[in-house]
């Protein structure tokens, strides 16, 4: 897998085209007729044109003779017919008009540049929350230890790293309470941007102070806080990716959206990643990927709680959860499992709003429902599970 991938026109950070730039602009006046009434405004769009194409190439053609006068002849060009700066620019020439900084409309441009046989971009989904449960781009589902610090992501454009804590004493169950996010630095849509999450601490800005990239358009980055200090999201409109960040209780919860080809790529030394490999098999305390299920309605052993802090028996547990998460697919018995460890009711709305970003960033309906089977393959609604299969779930994860 290549280091870089070229994304649009596969600019470079290294080439000056302002040649690329001053064709499209004769391309686009060429057939204008100055007879014509409606000459000046389109040549005032093909300006525009012109000097947007110039500016997106200003760092790397800062040393460029053609570069520099390309931009004072657009500005005697603009002065001589009354051009304002700020309008419409001309879209004869969808490579030369369309937003670099759009991840989303690169292949739109490829196709009526005559590539007609560019597939549309394949997204993945990634999420993380309570106990912690993982899902990964491949659409696997585990739950693992994972105590401390540990890489989610970590590409060529993103990365993304949380620190899991021990939830109750005594238990290797964990849960995220630090989340820290990398946007890379991308061509002229964005510097390198920081942010962090910790519990009690859900910033709707990044580090710098800032909620949206420099250097590009505003938009091609940006913060969106949803909910003051308990949601916010992230939009990299330039590399095509979505992170919504929640914290609910006293954990954080992840859900990302991002393009196949730019989560993979990526260097062999950058292999440790949860979203993309799951989780180290010393780390799992699931059963190959799935959570054994109990008999619906049956309490555990002698009708108490999984364990003196939890006040919650399989019967109140799979009531509670029912009560957010109608469908019993694994969100559901994830959400039972984590209230039978922890007794922490936060975990409900953690499973629910964990399934709801699934229904909002997973771009295929037909797989927002995982159906867990002790032998890893989905099952019907049907289907009958023994209670000791929780019960020693629930008990690998304090060993």
């Amino acid at each position: 897998v290549p280091s870089v991938l070229c994304l649009g026109d596969c600019q470079l950070q290294t080439s000056c085209r302002i040649q690329k730039c001053t064709t499209d602009f004769v391309s686009l006046t060429s057939y204008l007729n100055s007879a014509l009434e409606s000459f000046d405004l389109e040549f005032c769009k093909a300006l525009r044109a012109y000097s947007a194409c110039t500016y997106r190439n200003s760092k790397v053609c800062r040393g460029n003779l053609d570069y520099h006068s390309a931009v004072l002849g657009i500005s005697d060009l603009m002065s001589q017919r009354n051009c304002s700066k700020d309008g419409p620019t001309s879209s004869t020439n969808p490579e030369l008009t369309h937003d670099p900084c759009n991840y989303s409309g690169h292949t739109e441009a490829r196709k009526h540049q005559g590539v007609e046989k560019t597939p549309p971009p394949t997204y993945l989904f990634c999420g993380l929350f309570g106990d912690p449960h993982l899902r990964t781009f491949k659409d696997h589902f585990q739950t693992c230890k994972v105590e401390g610090a540990w890489p989610l992501i970590d590409n060529n454009y993103l990365s993304v790293q949380v620190t899991n804590v021990p939830v109750v004493p005594g238990s290797s169950a964990t849960a995220t309470n630090k989340i820290t996010i990398i946007f890379k630095s991308y061509q002229d849509c964005t510097d390198q941007k920081v942010y962090q999450a910790v519990t009690d601490d859900l910033p709707a800005a990044f580090v710098d102070g800032t909620t949206s990239g420099t250097g590009g358009s505003i938009k091609s980055l940006q913060i969106v806080e949803k909910v003051g200090g308990k949601y916010v999201e992230m939009h990299a409109r330039y590399i095509g990716t979505t992170v919504y960040v929640r914290q609910l209780g006293h954990y954080l919860t992840l859900a990302i959206r991002m393009p196949q080809e730019l989560v993979m790529a990526y260097e062999e030394s950058q292999d440790l990643q949860l979203c993309v490999n799951g989780c180290p098999s010393s780390e799992r305390i699931d059963d190959s990927g799935h959570l054994p299920l109990p008999v619906m309605g049956q309490l555990l052993p002698q009708s108490g709680a999984a364990h003196p802090w939890s006040v919650y028996t399989l019967e109140t547990a799979t009531t509670k959860c029912h009560e957010k998460i109608l469908v019993k697919d694994i969100y559901f018995y994830s959400c039972v499992f984590d209230l039978l460890t922890t007794g922490d009711a936060n975990f409900t709305a953690a499973a629910h709003s964990a399934l709801q970003d699934v229904e909002a960033l997973h771009p295929r309906k037909e797989h927002w429902h995982i159906f867990p089977s002790g032998g890893g393959g989905g099952v019907g609604k049907g289907s009958k599970f023994s209670v000791l299969g929780l019960v020693c779930l629930i008990l690998v994860a304090f060993l």
